[in-house]
């Protein structure tokens, strides 16, 4: 479909929580291709609907390996049901705070609940790279990001570097 402008952080779209997806029609579709056209182009495993600055609770992934065809999930309304004790840990980036990577622990096993691009009811169990990928993204939704899970002090660090570089930007 088509390739979308990804919003960065501190646009505050992106700290907004998304609303349910109700209607299962061709403008959902429409936004799933959207997503993934445009997750692709940016060299991403996963994007929110809020990152191309839509609060509706959709998100896109895919942790295939190179050596692996594309495998690219489209996920509505999801809920984890089950997350393990053992914890994972991921250097993590974002496609809405580029040129930042940090580590993160997140539960290493979810069980989810998620719709579709019909509406129908998915059950899944992801582990790894799929695990860290799918509550990052869920993350989106929540209006969360992935450096609200480090420590204050190196989160004051990041925001602050971010806040500078929009400013840069802005200005250019």
């Amino acid at each position: 479909m088509a390739i979308k402008k990804i919003l960065l952080y501190p646009n505050p779209l992106l700290l907004r929580e998304s609303t349910k997806i109700e209607k299962f029609d061709e403008s959902l579709v429409n936004l799933a291709r959207d997503l993934i056209d445009t997750m692709y182009d940016a060299d991403g495993v996963g994007l929110a609907a809020p990152q191309i600055g839509i609060n509706k609770r959709i998100f896109v992934m895919d942790c295939s390996r190179e050596d692996e065809g594309k495998d690219c999930r489209i996920v509505i309304n999801p809920q984890i049901e089950y997350q393990s004790e053992e914890i994972g840990s991921y250097k993590e980036g974002c496609l809405s705070i580029p040129g930042i990577t940090e580590e993160i622990s997140r539960p290493k096993v979810i069980k989810v609940l998620y719709q579709d691009i019909n509406g129908v009811l998915e059950r899944n169990t992801y582990d790894d790279l799929w695990s860290t990928c799918f509550q990052h993204e869920l993350d989106h939704l929540n209006g969360k990001l992935f450096i609200d899970h480090l420590r204050p002090m190196k989160k004051i660090l990041v925001k602050n570097k971010m806040k500078k570089s929009s400013k840069k930007e802005k200005k250019e």
